[in-house]
């Protein structure tokens, strides 16, 4: 899978998102190393902490399924879903990224037409706590 066809799966997430508080959408793409693909969308609550991000949507449906071996997520996010900049993960994501990813895992950071960038986990979270070295 390439990563604008997961880009894409993560754009048709956000489409499902729950945002009437910021309406700003966000949709995740979750690749597993056996090729199966969770996606997830953003779900904002009023009283916001118990708002769920839409990587830790895609991770819990994934790990929920037994999945613990991931190999990339896209993400994108914009206002009614207009990506027109990069949307990284928040730190909480990030640390759960952490706890089930390599610090190879890529992270894809989409936009509008073929506009991505790469990262990996290391690099967005390199002094994570983890139990994994």
């Amino acid at each position: 899978m390439t990563e604008l066809e997961l880009i894409k799966k993560a754009k048709e997430a956000a489409k499902m998102a729950y945002v009437p508080y910021s309406h700003f959408t966000v949709g995740a793409a979750l690749l597993c190393k056996n090729g199966k693909i969770y996606t997830g969308c953003n779900i904002e609550n009023a009283a916001y902490s118990p708002t769920n991000c839409a990587e830790r949507t895609a991770f819990f449906k994934a790990i929920s399924e037994g999945e613990k071996n991931f190999e990339a997520i896209a993400i994108v996010g914009g206002k009614s879903c207009n990506f027109t900049d990069y949307c990284t993960p928040c730190g909480v994501c990030r640390q759960v990224m952490a706890e089930f990813c390599s610090k190879d895992f890529r992270v894809i950071l989409g936009k509008n037409g073929e506009d991505f960038r790469v990262i990996t986990l290391r690099n967005l979270l390199p002094d994570s706590f983890t139990l994994k070295e």
